[in-house]
């Protein structure tokens, strides 16, 4: 699994690669895509940043969809359910998977600062942890793997203010 959202790429290929795959999954899976799903998938893919939900419902409001926050949250829980879209709990916020309907275990390297999100694997971390738990007799249901730092942008951002 490639780690995206700190090194420059393509963004609006990221993009469009996620909407099709998006797509693609849930006519293959007989997903009911709506077109505010899709908006907010859309959203979540405009950037690697967490977003939370009333910034969600801000953008939404930009675009002339005005939906309740409940709506809202119905919507990411859809894409959240289905594997579309991370919950990331220390930010409590969302951001788009970057592996739609691959099987995985991410790990979400988190900005302190920006916020940026990249998404990588957790394979190795995972194993030990299967070890451990199943050497004190515990049967591991889920886990998420988040981890605090600073990315490569700011902390040159950082670097440059150092003098």
């Amino acid at each position: 699994m490639t780690v995206t959202g700190f090194q420059h790429h393509d963004h609006q290929a990221c993009v469009t690669d996620g909407l099709e795959a998006l797509g693609r999954f849930c006519r293959q899976n007989g997903l009911r895509l709506t077109p505010l799903r899709q908006a907010v998938f859309q959203i979540l893919l405009s950037s690697h940043r967490a977003v939370g939900a009333y910034e969600i419902l801000h953008r939404l409001g930009a675009r002339g969809l005005s939906p309740p926050p409940p709506v809202a949250y119905r919507h990411l829980d859809f894409l959240v359910t289905n594997g579309f879209a991370h919950r990331i709990e220390k930010l409590n916020a969302f951001i788009a998977c970057m592996h739609i309907g691959a099987a995985h275990d991410p790990a979400f390297l988190i900005c302190r600062n920006c916020r940026t999100v990249s998404e990588t694997d957790s394979d190795a971390s995972m194993l030990a942890l299967h070890h451990r738990a199943s050497d004190a007799d515990f049967q591991i249901e889920s886990s998420v793997v988040e981890v605090l730092g600073i990315c490569p942008e700011c902390r040159g951002h950082e670097q440059g203010n150092a003098y």
